[in-house]
């Protein structure tokens, strides 16, 4: 069974090298997940990979099933989540084509299904939402890569699928160093469920408090040229990316999620 999950898009997905052993697309309490996840190998780890908007992009920020998704991850075997994602910078500093690293969020989301436990009372921990361990294993190998990287960092999560206006932009900025759609309730499911997530989040533009507008095209070519190196940091990480030591199954305990 896979320990380490990997969440990501059709670009993260590398058919040369990753090893398919075999393809499950399982019925949980919350529907099926967004796509079939593949189980195989990249750089001789097991892995199960799942395309979180679907192969075809069929689902947008907001009607990703993540609770089905983090459920049969889980269900899998799969102790570690490492997901990949596109970003834009609330500060000068987080440039495009950075890599980030976050250790926080703020959630500005609006209507999504957020936990598993809405049958009954339950109070999950999470001051530090992402796994340091895993956080530190790629944040060296990204080191050694030579790719210019930030380990910290605050990830405002917007609703989408629209981009911030100017005002919002401006607000967010007095919070949050970069913005996306995805990472809640992804990164709390995971909490819940006593598993270790680190995001790795490609920066592919400023938002719209700088000079430039933003757009889907932006997004995308900045994201094209980044692939080969997330593809490469994968490789790399994976191997090192282990398991136990860092405490994050504990905020799940007693809780019994699945």
């Amino acid at each position: 069974m896979p320990k380490i999950a990997v969440i990501g898009g059709t670009g993260v997905y590398n058919p040369d090298s990753f090893e398919t052993i075999e393809t499950v697309f399982p019925d949980t309490p919350y529907g099926k997940p967004s796509d079939e996840i593949m189980v195989g190998r990249i750089a001789g780890v097991e892995v199960a990979f799942l395309f979180r908007h679907g192969r075809s992009g069929r689902h947008p920020p907001s009607s990703v099933p993540y609770r089905a998704n983090m459920w049969a991850l889980r269900r899998l075997g799969c102790t570690s989540v490492i997901s990949a994602c596109a970003v834009g910078s609330l500060q000068p500093e987080y440039a495009p084509g950075d890599l980030v690293i976050p250790t926080q969020f703020i959630d500005f989301t609006k209507r999504r299904d957020y936990t598993f436990f809405n049958d009954r009372v339950v109070h999950i921990s999470i001051p530090d939402p992402f796994c340091g361990r895993l956080n530190g294993v790629f944040a060296d190998a990204a080191g050694e890569m030579g790719i210019r990287r930030h380990l910290g960092g605050t990830y405002v999560c917007i609703e989408g699928p629209r981009f911030s206006t100017r005002a919002e932009s401006r607000m967010f900025r007095q919070f949050g160093d970069i913005i996306g759609m995805t990472l809640v309730p992804e990164c709390q499911l995971a909490r819940e469920l006593g598993m270790c997530y680190c995001s790795l989040a490609t920066v592919t533009d400023y938002d719209v408090w700088h000079e430039e507008d933003v757009s889907i095209d932006i997004v995308v070519r900045t994201m094209n040229e980044c692939i080969a190196k997330v593809q490469r940091l994968l490789e790399l990480g994976l191997p090192r990316a282990g398991e136990g030591g860092c405490g994050c199954i504990d905020a799940a305990k007693g809780c019994g999620a699945l």
